[in-house]
């Protein structure tokens, strides 16, 4: 008994867990933190510090090492010959190592200006993933909504079904006193087996958009999971805000910092080095013998000229960022022309909620005279059945209306960004 008890608990607690309720906004901010893309922004965080981390071992010594052998088939001779005195030619063979360390000492800010850029191009990076989840939201509208419209249906037939089997109830009873023939009640079983069908629909709809939905929030939901209702209310005005406005302008910022290492690609650079060996012959050419050396220095390096190529890479940029510029304003054209229509599709759908809710009034007292005329037998159950029918129809095509509506005002705040 024990035993038994434990698991109708188990079972009770398991069917608590499984009934989730969740609102549309909630449902923007799991998809926000679950979806796979954002992982992006913790790798383009983690490759922004390597990269950086890679220029900055730039301002260290370097290290070089170098080993040469060589076999030539002439040397230098001095033609002299004296019997008091005379100068060797070097060997035919050569051999040469080396070990050369050389410090930056001045780059004209290139190291910099090339990290800034690379930091410029990790936040437009970041940005890009911030659009691709902010477009999400438009795809969780038409989920969420659709959801809440199978919901609301689940409950017009609940009631309708509840209408009709009370009204059997009654046709029973009148066939029993043999007012009403026997196959009168077979209209509302007909009339019944269709909501019963209808019913099965909606549950897989339901089941099929709860699993897309899931996929995209990243928490389980299903058939027993209910989405609240909420009433969004956007500003109706032109003022953009979305994340694609942001990220055209770190795209400018981009290309201003790929244009300011552009600029200091040509600055004069400065170097120290030391280089230390040993080689046949050394320094000294005339020794044929394996001789160790050093030489110190500094080298300066400046290209005066290179033909514009640097200036024509520098114009090229600035192409980019008109082109980047008519871009955004293409956009917030198409923006615009969005947001029309959807205003537009508002006040159509609010004029057809008011004619609904007329004709649902109408179609009442329509039922309500049937029911007098179906306990007076003027009129046969088939009949009251097909006026009941009418009434479930306009209220279902209201409740289409008001999650349209709905839809449409959360598509207006999701394309204007507020």
């Amino acid at each position: 008994m024990r035993q038994i008890l434990f698991l109708f608990l188990l079972t009770l607690s398991s069917n608590s867990m499984a009934q989730t309720n969740v609102t549309l906004e909630e449902c923007y901010e799991l998809a926000h933190k679950n979806y796979p893309l954002i992982q992006q922004n913790q790798l383009l965080e983690e490759k922004n510090s390597l990269e950086k981390k890679s220029l900055g071992k730039s301002k260290l010594p370097q290290l070089e090492i170098n080993a040469q052998a060589t076999y030539q088939s002439d040397v230098t001779h001095v033609p002299i010959e004296s019997p008091a005195f005379s100068i060797p030619s070097p060997n035919k063979g050569q051999y040469k190592a080396s070990a050369t360390i050389t410090q930056n000492i001045y780059t004209g800010g290139m190291i910099n200006a090339t990290m800034d850029s690379k930091s410029d191009e990790v936040l437009t990076q970041k940005q890009q993933v911030e659009v691709s989840l902010y477009q999400l939201n438009q795809q969780i509208n038409q989920l969420y909504y659709s959801i809440l419209l199978i919901q609301d249906k689940k409950a017009l037939v609940d009631a309708y079904r509840t209408q009709l089997m009370e009204k059997k109830k009654e046709v029973a009873t009148g066939i029993e006193y043999g007012a009403i023939a026997n196959t009168a009640i077979s209209s509302i079983d007909i009339e019944a087996l269709k909501l019963d069908q209808m019913e099965i629909e909606l549950d897989q709809n339901k089941k099929s958009l709860m699993g897309s939905l899931s996929k995209i929030i990243g928490i389980e939901l299903n058939e027993n999971s209910q989405l609240q209702k909420t009433n969004v209310q956007p500003i109706l005005d032109n003022a953009v805000t979305r994340p694609e406005i942001e990220l055209f302008q770190l795209q400018k910022n981009q290309i201003n910092s790929s244009e300011k290492v552009l600029s200091k690609k040509n600055a004069p650079k400065l170097m120290a080095f030391a280089t230390s060996g040993l080689g046949n012959p050394g320094l000294n050419m005339l020794d044929n013998t394996m001789q160790p050396y050093y030489m110190v220095g500094v080298q300066f390096k400046w290209n005066v000229f290179d033909w514009n190529a640097n200036r024509i890479q520098r114009s090229a940029l600035l192409i980019n960022k008109d082109i980047i510029s008519n871009q955004q304003e293409l956009f917030l054209l198409n923006t615009s022309i969005e947001l029309q229509q959807y205003e537009i599709e508002i006040e159509k759908i609010m004029a057809l909620i008011e004619t609904d809710r007329t004709i649902i009034a109408l179609q009442k007292k329509i039922v309500q005279s049937a029911d007098a005329q179906l306990k007076n037998g003027v009129i046969q159950p088939s009949d009251y059945v097909a006026e009941l029918t009418h009434l479930f129809e306009a209220e279902s095509k209201l409740s289409t209306h008001q999650i349209e509506l709905q839809i449409a005002k959360a598509n207006y705040k999701t394309t204007k960004g507020n």
